[in-house]
């Protein structure tokens, strides 16, 4: 009995409904030695909460990852991916262009990529950068309605200005005694959200649907060419290729690129029209396009005839000035030697008069 009292402390629930079906003689003592024993190891084996923990609340978190916030449509469907994808084009390429196609072929998109890229490196290698932006040139084609849905939120949607509301706490040392720490869970109504695919953003732009200078130009089937940086002698080989017009921008040779002048390669051409382009945020029609990419020299060029203008304005404005102050001077002293003049024969006059 001993060694058996001595082994109750450790007798789970289980075990001892076991025992007491096994042993019907023993178990009025089992019921009443094991209440006194699991108590007792109960009090030794529980820890006692820290006093933190009694004092302070659970710091309030925000129960979504930061890298996917609630949204106004959910981020898994495609048109959300699509949507933050052109997003991120508008805001990182200061140079697009802006094509339609006409059932444009996958053979014939692949050729058009092709002798693009060609045309490209044969002028970085005629014209050596360690800048060159021919690597990052894209063609591609866009779901138009989210491209103006996008372009919309980047055009009139700013962040920065459109404060949150309520501010969510993400330290966990701040504890939920502080006032104005709002309700962490997963909402799109959220007013804090201010993403590009938060329900506060689309909101502030559904009223502005046909506002933008491209709006008229995004229906259809469109496709984008877009340049990491502005260069103008890129743009016009591009141009050159995809949308050829003599004399400023003739289309290349069969003998320096036979290419260009296969049948896959023109049919997917001829099926692509130029409509106008965005440049550093301004919207550009097809003849702002051709001036931008007619641009002698590039920016550096661009930047010479600034310099030059300003230098020749200075200088004029120089020689006016220069010019008024002498006839001005020139006028003053003529007028005194013509006053010295008439003093001095007043004078001999008066001599004459005397003697």
């Amino acid at each position: 009995m001993g060694a058996i009292a001595l082994s109750q402390s450790s007798i789970c629930s289980r075990c001892l409904r076991h025992l007491t079906k096994a042993n019907p003689y023993q178990s009025q003592w089992l019921h009443l030695s094991y209440p006194k024993h699991a108590s007792t190891a109960a009090a030794a084996t529980t820890p006692a909460p820290p006093i933190d923990q009694t004092v302070f609340s659970t710091p309030p978190l925000t129960r979504y990852p930061p890298t996917q916030p609630p949204s106004h449509r959910p981020p898994e469907f495609r048109k959300s991916q699509l949507h933050r994808q052109y997003t991120s084009l508008l805001r990182s390429a200061p140079l697009i262009l802006l094509f339609q196609h006409n059932n444009l072929k996958a053979t014939e998109l692949m050729a058009i990529r092709r002798e693009l890229a060609i045309a490209l490196q044969k002028l970085d290698q005629d014209d050596p950068s360690p800048s060159s932006p021919s690597k990052g040139v894209k063609l591609q084609i866009i779901q138009s309605r989210i491209f103006s849905a996008a372009l919309r939120i980047v055009e009139y949607w700013n962040p920065s200005t459109s404060q949150p509301l309520i501010s969510h706490s993400q330290d966990p040392s701040t504890q939920s005694s502080i006032p104005g720490i709002p309700n962490t869970t997963p909402s799109p109504t959220d007013p804090a959200l201010t993403h590009s695919l938060s329900r506060r953003a689309r909101n502030a732009v559904i009223s502005k649907k046909y506002t933008h200078p491209l709006s008229p130009l995004l229906s259809g089937p469109l496709a984008l060419l877009t340049f990491p940086t502005v260069s103008p002698a890129h743009l016009k080989t591009a141009v050159s290729i995809l949308s050829p017009r003599a004399p400023g921008f003739p289309a290349p040779l069969r003998r320096t690129n036979p290419g260009y002048h296969d049948p896959v390669t023109q049919a997917g051409l001829q099926k692509m029209l130029l409509l106008g382009a965005r440049v550093e945020g301004r919207v550009f029609d097809i003849e702002g396009v051709r001036w931008v990419g007619g641009i002698e020299g590039g920016l550096e060029g661009m930047r010479g005839q600034l310099v030059g203008m300003l230098q020749g304005f200075g200088a004029g404005l120089t020689g006016a000035l220069e010019g008024a102050s002498r006839s001005l001077y020139l006028t003053v002293e003529g007028r005194r030697i013509m006053l010295e003049d008439e003093g001095k024969g007043g004078g001999d006059m008066k001599e004459g008069s005397s003697g």
